[in-house]
């Protein structure tokens, strides 16, 4: 039985891909008579099998050697490409994570979007989401890993978009399509030339490579630097982040993966690839200086939003300039900590914060206010959440943050410090849209707000109670330190942080006045909510130069290569009308002026070639 379900693993990424396909029916409307909501039973009936099949592989897995699945798919001169996979407590762990928040999505995606007449086509868009998504966990090939990725942006294009008919989204979708596209382009390129020199893009033979690389410091900086872009892409970092604030543009329910596990998929492989990163200083202080730049500025642009779903999402690049931080200082087992429980709290804030827009039509901040008494289960949904995402004693964020003050305290110790300027900064943001949507006074559009229904709540409690377990969870996998092992310093520095976001934001926003708070220097307002002015400098800088030279190129089709065409027709034109008034219909004339032309062409090559 085990030796089945070890040969099988690789099935369950597919489980998605078959819901998909299971989809297309209702999806191009070819049944009509049902209506669209057996396409959303089929693939969560999918996602429920892949994720009794993870579970039992799970069990299978832990405390074993990692198990190799491989497939030869190319083998031509020396290159060696296989489509491998790795099933390891790590891998199938974190497979099983995409495939638990996917569940979870898709149930609370069948209450919020059960009027849209197009639900049949987003339940096919994410069964192809996690189809990919739970792949890259268990990917063992750099090849399958960036094939992989390039899905996941497709997928995110096709659910950014999902709402067409609107310019904004259309506008939303085509930035996040090339935004990735420019990391991913750049991670190819890393991606060809580690072919080349290794032979095998498979995960293990890389790591042997970079014990002995036998390549120039200038290389590995190239290479390292182009394996970075993509996932900078990915996690929205500095300065290919615009995307992710964009991309909110898209229906709830992609959003909850997309904050959650999407993001995490781009770390998951920066992660993967960090051996290759280490052979060049260069690389690391890169990492290190984009994570900080993100983590520190994200949160700072977080606080100034007014749309409630980007001021989340901006916490969202914050968190994963972290995860870089991490990468770049060498201290993986951080960076899983922290992405595993950073995915769990966000997934669980979008859901509350989706719940609150479906429910007052509305993502304005400003339009909110005392919701609390009206949406108790939503209320305690987002604070769970919030907590579980700051350094808050003893969920998940407080362990992801102690691991990281560990880690970096000796070698890195600015680092710590902006660990805690990005968590109080968190918690003051939280604070701040907690006291703004649920405490106050009602608003109009809040005035009569109920709380959801049971398949939005449902999804949500569930997750809010696995969010208050985690902890218990990792404890028993023996991930957490006892508690011996916490010093003071630890806990109060972390704890301190979360108290003074909280306090700060709680003097700020927890009050009957609704007056906005602003900042005393208008312009310092202004270069938050603008996100530092970095949409404008794209505007004014690569945006005009592609501009320019489409202008540029347009007018030399227009009129050098079609002026040229057009001369030859022109020409040919000319000299058949010309031919024509020659034409004297006698066959005699002909045969003598194509005598004298041979003749004449003989006599030619005869000179020529006595010269010779």
């Amino acid at each position: 039985m085990e030796q089945m379900l070890l040969d099988t693993g690789w099935w369950i990424p597919c489980y998605g891909l078959v819901g998909a396909i299971l989809t297309i029916p209702w999806m191009t409307r070819l049944v009509r008579r049902t209506g669209p909501r057996p396409a959303a039973y089929l693939n969560i009936l999918m996602t429920t099998i892949a994720f009794i099949h993870g579970t039992a592989l799970f069990q299978a897995v832990w405390n074993h050697e990692p198990y190799r699945i491989v497939f030869n798919w190319l083998t031509v001169a020396g290159l060696d490409l296989d489509l491998t996979f790795e099933l390891s407590s790590v891998s199938v762990g974190a497979m099983e994570s995409v495939t638990i928040l996917s569940l979870l999505a898709q149930v609370f995606a069948l209450g919020y979007m059960e009027k849209d007449w197009a639900l049949a086509r987003f339940f096919a868009l994410v069964g192809f989401f996690e189809g990919a998504m739970s792949a890259v966990a268990i990917s063992d090939s750099l090849l399958v890993s960036y094939g992989l990725l390039e899905l996941l942006t497709l997928s995110t294009y096709l659910l950014v978009g999902f709402w067409y008919a609107q310019p904004l989204v259309v506008k939303a979708a085509r930035d996040a399509f090339l935004t990735k596209r420019a990391g991913d382009i750049l991670l190819f390129a890393g991606v060809i030339a580690l072919s080349s020199l290794v032979g095998s893009l498979d995960f293990n033979d890389l790591y042997e490579w970079c014990e002995h690389p036998n390549i120039s410091p200038l290389t590995a900086t190239l290479i390292g630097l182009a394996l970075i872009a993509g996932p900078i892409g990915k996690c929205a970092q500095f300065p290919l982040h615009l995307w992710l604030d964009e991309a909110m543009e898209g229906p709830n329910p992609a959003s909850i993966l997309r904050n959650s596990v999407v993001v995490t998929g781009g770390a998951y492989i920066l992660i993967k690839v960090h051996p290759i990163l280490y052979l060049s200083p260069i690389v690391t202080n890169t990492l290190m200086v984009i994570g900080t730049v993100t983590a520190i500025g994200a949160s700072l642009v977080a606080i100034a939003q007014i749309d409630i779903k980007r001021t989340i999402s901006y916490s969202t690049s914050a968190y994963l300039g972290l995860v870089f931080i991490a990468v770049g200082a060498k201290w993986i087992s951080f960076a899983f900590f922290l992405l595993f429980a950073h995915a769990v709290a966000k997934a669980l804030l979008f859901m509350s914060v989706g719940c609150v827009i479906l429910t007052t039509n509305t993502q304005d901040v400003n339009e909110f206010g005392g919701l609390a008494k009206s949406m108790p289960a939503t209320t305690t949904a987002f604070i769970v959440g919030a907590l579980a995402m700051t350094g808050v004693f003893p969920l998940g964020g407080f362990w992801a943050f102690q691991e990281g003050f560990e880690a970096l305290r000796i070698d890195y110790p600015w680092a710590i410090w902006t660990i805690l300027l990005v968590n109080g900064l968190t918690t003051f943001n939280l604070a701040r849209v907690f006291g703004l949507v649920f405490l106050g006074k009602t608003q109009p559009k809040t005035r009569r707000a109920p709380e959801v229904p049971w398949p939005l709540a449902l999804p949500m409690v569930i997750l809010t109670v696995l969010t208050l377990l985690t902890p218990a969870v990792m404890s028993q996998l023996a991930l957490l330190p006892d508690l011996d092992d916490i010093s003071v310093l630890q806990f109060s520095s972390i704890s301190l942080s979360s108290v003074l976001g909280f306090v700060v934001g709680g003097l700020l926003y927890f009050r009957t006045d609704r007056t906005p708070v602003k900042l005393s220097v208008p312009w310092l307002q202004e270069l938050l909510t603008y996100d530092f002015y970095v949409e404008k400098f794209y505007d004014n800088t690569v945006v005009w130069v592609v501009y320019q030279l489409s202008q540029l190129t347009a007018w030399i089709d227009r009129y050098i290569v079609d002026g040229l065409v057009n001369l030859i027709g022109f020409a040919t034109i000319f000299g058949s009308e010309s031919l024509k008034y020659g034409a004297s219909g006698q066959v005699q004339s002909y045969v003598l002026t194509i005598t004298v032309g041979i003749g004449l062409l003989g006599l030619t090559v005869a000179w020529l070639f006595l010269s010779l």
